[in-house]
C-alpha cells in the first residue's frame, strides 16, 4: 500500500468521481492487454466502471456477499463469495454469543442472494478469463475489509497472475489487513477518522441491480472471451 496517498477528510461527490480519482492511482495498468477490472456489487461496480474506462480495461463483476449480524445487518460478521468461500469473524460471533443455527441461517440466505445476483448480472454471459491476468478488484470503500478478503480468496482459485485490491477510501486497518492476502493494495484516500464508507460520499444512494446490469452490458468487455 502506498503510504503517500491522499489523506484528506473530504468526501467524493459520487461513485463516478471516486472511480475517476482511484484510476489516477492505477495508471501503471493503463493500456495493458492483460488486465481486467472487477467490481464488487453493487456499489463497487460504478466505481469499477469508471476505473475500467480510464484504464482502457475490460470490466466484469465479482459477486460477494457480506454476512450481517442478526438484528444489525450493517455489522459484518463475515462474507461469502462464489466457489463456496466463507470467511467468518469467530471472535465477533463468540462475543455476540451467536448460535451456529443463527449463523447458518444468515449464510443460507446470503447464498441464495449471491446466486440470484450472479444469474441476473450475467444474463447468461460467462465470466471473463482471469487465469494469468492482472485482476483489479474494486469496491466503493473498505471499512473492515471482510467482503474484499472473501473476494480475494475466491479469486485465487481462478489463478490470476496478480490480484490488486483498489478502493477510493478505506480505513487504515482494512488496508493493512488486505495487504496480507492481496498482491497489491491501492487505497486512494485513508482518512484520519474513518467510521463508515457512506460518510465519504455526498451521494451514497443505493446502486440498483438495473444500474449494475446496464454498466456491464455497456462495457466493451461484454463481448470479451469467457472464462475457461
Amino acid at each position: 500500500m502506498d503510504r503517500e496517498f491522499d489523506r484528506r477528510d473530504v468526501p467524493f461527490n459520487d461513485r463516478v468521481e471516486a472511480g475517476t480519482e482511484l484510476a489516477r492511482h492505477l495508471q501503471r495498468y493503463a493500456g495493458r492487454v492483460d488486465t481486467t477490472v472487477l467490481g464488487l456489487p453493487r456499489g463497487g461496480v460504478p466505481v469499477a466502471a469508471a476505473v475500467a474506462a480510464a484504464l482502457g480495461a475490460p470490466l466484469d463483476v465479482f459477486t460477494v456477499r457480506k454476512l450481517g449480524v442478526p438484528g444489525h445487518r450493517e455489522v459484518a460478521m463475515g462474507a461469502i463469495a462464489a466457489g463456496g468461500i466463507r470467511i467468518l469473524n469467530r471472535e465477533l460471533i463468540d462475543a455476540l454469543d451467536l448460535s451456529d443455527r443463527a449463523v447458518d441461517d444468515i449464510i443460507a440466505e446470503e447464498e441464495r442472494e449471491l446466486a440470484r445476483r450472479e444469474r441476473l448480472y450475467r444474463g447468461g454471459r460467462p465470466a471473463l478469463v482471469l487465469a494469468n491476468r492482472i485482476a483489479i478488484l474494486v469496491d466503493d470503500g473498505l471499512a473492515t475489509g471482510s467482503t474484499m478478503r472473501a473476494a480475494v480468496r475466491a479469486l485465487r482459485d481462478l489463478h490470476p497472475a496478480r490480484i490488486v485490491v483498489a478502493a477510493p477510501v478505506a480505513s487504515i486497518e482494512a488496508c493493512r489487513d488486505l495487504e496480507t492476502v492481496a498482491d497489491e493494495v491501492i487505497c486512494a484516500r485513508i482518512p484520519r477518522y474513518f467510521m463508515a464508507v457512506g460518510q465519504w460520499y455526498l451521494d451514497f444512494s443505493e446502486t440498483s441491480d438495473a444500474e449494475v446490469t446496464e454498466l456491464l452490458v455497456k462495457s466493451p468487455a461484454a463481448g470479451a472471451a469467457p472464462a475457461r
